[in-house]
């Protein structure tokens, strides 16, 4: 599998801190998503890019195996069991002499002979019927992950997603699964029993669902809160006045503008932000923006008295 530099992809330092990555995904996805960019598929794949890199360098487990393996973080998180080291439990390793200077291929061929199949089963124990690599046939099933997209109405509703799988039949399964409210990029959903099929008597894995928000075209979210740009006459800001802001629920609030007020103002309106991870009846607040819209096709009145304004102030 070809190297690929999440850090690059995301245009960030390698030491760069959590909140860092996430406004870079951000901006980046803002710019490359494919509603944005209708028919380009040069914009497709840098968004899968992007998605696949905030995947890993958002996820502090990922990031660390990423930064210590490089291309083969995967491979070994595959042969410590899915998201855990739990597949190494019991492992022999006095076979490499107990030299802590071991070939990570050597390994990885002993836990799956040679074939890399099987990645992320964790082991129960082993016994008389041990199998290749000295492990045991009592196997639990392997963790599945599986990335769902949902709006940020969705995140703030709450909402559902039904997942396929092929059963070893060949018949397709269907799972429906509840996305809960405040849920965020990063936000994992674990479906217990629904992964892969454990061996021996192990029991099956489960199944994760990784979340990831979509950019929506008005809202900007960070954590809870939410930000939004609102576009005011000249008048109003000069004189003061009244605008309406909608917000994510739907709702029309009404927000007063003082005298004089600048172009670029922030007013925070308080709880009418995102819904808090299982805490719902907590919210974020929502900060307005407020730029100054121009007006265009002046009469000639309109200009005269302009003009009479610049006189007067010059």
């Amino acid at each position: 599998m070809a190297y690929k530099d999440y850090y690059q992809i995301l245009g960030v330092d390698r030491n760069a801190g959590e909140q860092e990555i996430k406004r870079a995904y951000r901006k980046l996805a803002r710019k490359y998503h494919p509603d944005i960019n209708p028919g380009d598929k040069a914009a497709e794949t840098r968004f899968k890019e992007i998605n696949e890199a905030y995947e890993v360098l958002s996820d502090k487990d990922k990031r660390s195996k990423y930064d210590r393996f490089g291309r083969d973080w995967q491979r070994y998180e595959q042969a410590t069991g899915a998201g855990g080291a739990g597949g190494a439990e019991g492992f022999d390793w006095n076979a490499y002499g107990g030299n802590a200077n071991f070939d990570f291929q050597d390994i990885f061929e002993t836990f799956f002979g040679g074939g890399g199949g099987g990645g992320g089963a964790r082991r129960r124990g082993a016994g008389p019927g041990a199998g290749p690599g000295g492990f045991g046939m009592h196997m639990d099933g392997q963790d599945i992950e599986h990335s769902v997209d949902i709006t940020l109405e969705e995140a703030f509703s709450g909402t559902q997603r039904r997942v396929q799988f092929t059963n070893p039949d060949g018949t397709p399964r269907f799972i429906t699964v509840k996305i809960p409210v405040g849920a965020d990029t990063g936000t994992k959903v674990r479906v217990p029993g629904e992964g892969g099929a454990g061996a021996g008597g192990g029991r099956r894995g489960d199944l994760l669902l990784l979340v990831r928000l979509q950019p929506h075209q008005r809202f900007e979210r960070e954590g809870e809160n939410l930000k939004v740009q609102a576009h005011v006459d000249l008048y109003t800001l000069m004189l003061g006045g009244e605008m309406q802001v909608s917000t994510i629920d739907g709702k029309r609030l009404t927000l007063n503008i003082p005298a004089g007020t600048p172009n670029g103002r922030v007013f925070r309106l308080g709880g009418q932000g995102m819904p808090r991870l299982r805490q719902t009846e907590q919210r974020g607040d929502l900060y307005v923006t407020v730029e100054a819209q121009l007006p265009t096709n002046l009469s000639s009145r309109e200009r005269e008295l302009f003009e009479e304004l610049r006189t007067m102030r010059s």
